[in-house]
C-alpha cells in the first residue's frame, strides 16, 4: 500500500505567526498539511490573517499535488506566505487559506 503524498490534519490549537515583531496570523482553526520531504505547514483561514498588511507578489509556483500557488510579501520581505486559490482534487480544503515560511509559534 502506497502512502498518500499529502495529508491534512485540522488543528484547534492556537497558532500565531509573527514576522519582524508583527502579528500576521492568529488562529485556532488551521489545517496542518504534511507532505513527504517537507516540514509540516499550517494553513490559516484568511479571516485570521492580516491580509491588509500583505501584498500579492508576482511569484507563482506549481505543485503537482496541490496546484498553482500565489505568494504574498510583507514590505521588503518577499514571498513570506502563499495560498492555493484553486487547489487540485484531494486538497481542496486548503483553498484560499494562507501558509507561511516563518516559524509558527504556539
Amino acid at each position: 500500500m502506497q502512502n498518500a503524498p499529502i495529508t491534512l490534519h485540522p488543528s484547534q490549537q492556537r497558532l500565531q505567526v509573527r514576522v519582524d515583531g508583527i502579528l500576521l496570523a492568529d488562529s485556532t482553526n488551521t489545517l496542518e498539511l504534511r507532505e513527504h520531504g517537507y516540514p509540516p505547514r499550517h494553513y490559516f483561514p484568511r479571516e485570521d490573517v492580516r491580509m491588509d498588511l500583505l501584498t500579492t507578489s508576482e511569484t507563482i509556483t506549481h505543485c503537482p499535488f496541490k496546484g498553482h500557488a500565489v505568494y504574498f510579501s510583507l514590505g521588503e520581505r518577499r514571498d513570506i506566505a502563499w495560498s492555493y486559490e484553486e487547489p487540485i482534487e484531494g486538497v481542496r480544503a486548503i483553498a484560499g487559506r494562507v501558509a507561511f515560511y516563518e516559524e509558527v509559534s504556539e
